[in-house]
């Protein structure tokens, strides 16, 4: 009494596929005379070893295989070896061979997925960190107690993960923090590639140097701590200690010589990945790129020694905030208000702020299921094939015509005519017209500037470039501006 019948469609399906064998075996019988043993008499009578015989059957002809009774591209010792694999139907698959294929991206296509991984496998010593000699990658500052809120570091890792780069475009994510609560973080992250934590202090220069802060791409300071009620000035305070802790430093610029061509067997990383180094890092920590996350808007004035600015400038026309070194986090209300009265934004925002979404990966994430790899079928490689942000230089390539006193105007439609390119922005230095030994190289950014702006040869451009399927760097080949 407490099994009860599936009343669910496939159950009906089902029987549907029985009833139709079962007329076709009564026609065919009533056609022979009912004595000698039909495929489909034969069928009913030993329903068991019918199954197992159409398994493992072959074509009259022999040339091609087949399993339950539909042609499958997969050869016979793979249908022999007793094992049941899993993937789309035989033909749905065409000539794609499952056996051959990793797990590359999630089951949506929209990001690098890897399998999951221990922290411990992750976790690097300050040892093992300097050896590495990490180069063009992104270090995380976390400022957290073990038992301090989760701030989702899922949220900041995915769109540097998003599958319309290619793997080798991916850069290493290094986050230095206290290991019990990044420990807590794990679960979203353990399938994420290129991930590596040490277990050390934002504010220690011995752990900043291991992680070679001074050859990152970008250095993000955040802090997961809950801020006193008692001075909201104070929220920040080991934030921006951090930041100008960095600033502070000098390094020493004889790394950049390292030897690219050793093949000897102990020049290779910890990671496995070997000692060489494309780019000869900052000398000095004002120089690293850097940006920091803050609670309180008016803190913004300790970040930058050298800002003239008064205390009580708004946000948004401070010189941190133009130079993109400061975040602050009521930056997100007016991209909820931008979203609210303008819908279409949306997917522009999608696109430089989240990597890119579907619904099917909303409804995953929202259900705290997480990532989930998938076979890198058609439908989901046709995910990839979306724009994706980057920076071009005017000072040198094909574009640096534009940087000899030609207008927005002309770099706009030009990028847009003969490379697919929407430029979207400026990213100047400040003392651009400076040529003395005071110039400092800090750059800030002019979005949709006016269609006659001039344009300068230090220039670099914002844009948002089309899905490239060859793995190799943004060129300019294909035609000539």
């Amino acid at each position: 009494n407490l099994i009860k019948k599936c009343k669910c469609k496939h159950l009906m399906t089902f029987r549907k596929g029985v009833r139709a064998i079962q007329l076709v075996g009564k026609t065919m019988a009533n056609k022979t005379g009912a004595t000698p043993a039909t495929p489909f008499s034969a069928a009913l009578s030993k329903p068991l070893l019918n199954i197992k015989n159409s398994v493992m059957a072959k074509e009259e002809n022999g040339s091609k295989p087949v399993m339950n009774g539909r042609p499958t591209n997969k050869p016979a010792d793979q249908q022999k070896n007793g094992k049941m694999e899993v993937g789309i139907a035989d033909d749905q698959a065409k000539d794609f061979d499952f056996a051959k294929t990793e797990m590359k991206y999630d089951s949506t296509g929209m990001f690098h997925w890897t399998p999951a991984r221990s922290i411990e496998d992750c976790i690097l010593d300050r040892n093992q960190a300097a050896m590495t000699v990490l180069n063009g990658h992104v270090v995380v500052c976390l400022f957290a107690d073990p038992d301090s809120p989760l701030i989702g570091l899922r949220n900041l890792v995915m769109p540097l993960r998003a599958s319309n780069f290619h793997y080798h475009e991916l850069k290493h994510v290094v986050i230095v923090g206290a290991v019990d609560y990044i420990r807590r973080e794990w679960k979203t992250l353990q399938n994420l590639p290129k991930i590596s934590v040490l277990n050390g202090s934002p504010l220690s220069r011995a752990d900043l140097r291991a992680v070679n802060v001074n050859l990152c791409d970008m250095c993000v300071i955040l802090s997961a701590k809950v801020p006193s009620n008692d001075d909201p000035t104070l929220a920040d305070k080991e934030a921006i200690l951090a930041s100008l802790n960095i600033k502070a430093m000098t390094f020493d610029d004889t790394i950049g010589v390292l030897n690219q061509s050793s093949n000897a067997p102990d020049a290779m990383s910890p990671l496995g990945s070997p000692i060489v180094l494309h780019r000869k890092g900052s000398v000095y920590g004002s120089n690293v790129p850097m940006i920091t996350e803050l609670v309180n808007d008016s803190n913004v004035q300790f970040l930058d020694q050298d800002d003239d600015d008064d205390p009580d400038t708004e946000l948004y026309l401070t010189q941190p905030f133009a130079c993109g070194t400061a975040f602050a986090v009521s930056v997100l209300d007016s991209l909820m208000s931008t979203t609210y009265f303008n819908q279409n934004a949306l997917t522009l925002i999608r696109s430089l702020i989240t990597g890119g979404a579907t619904p099917e990966l909303e409804i995953i994430l929202a259900e705290g299921a997480g990532l989930r790899g998938g076979y890198s079928t058609p439908d989901t490689l046709s995910h990839r094939d979306r724009c994706r942000v980057g920076q071009i230089s005017l000072s040198d390539g094909p574009l640096a015509t534009f940087g000899e006193g030609r207008k927005y105007q002309d770099l706009f439609v030009a990028s847009l005519r003969n490379y697919g390119m929407l430029c979207i922005g400026l990213y100047r230095l400040r003392d651009a017209a400076l040529t003395t030994v005071d110039a400092t190289s800090k750059r800030y950014v002019i979005t949709n500037p006016p269609f006659d702006f001039g344009l300068l040869p230090t220039d670099q451009v914002y844009v948002l470039l089309p899905f490239e399927r060859k793995q190799s760097r943004f060129s300019f080949s294909e035609t000539e501006v």
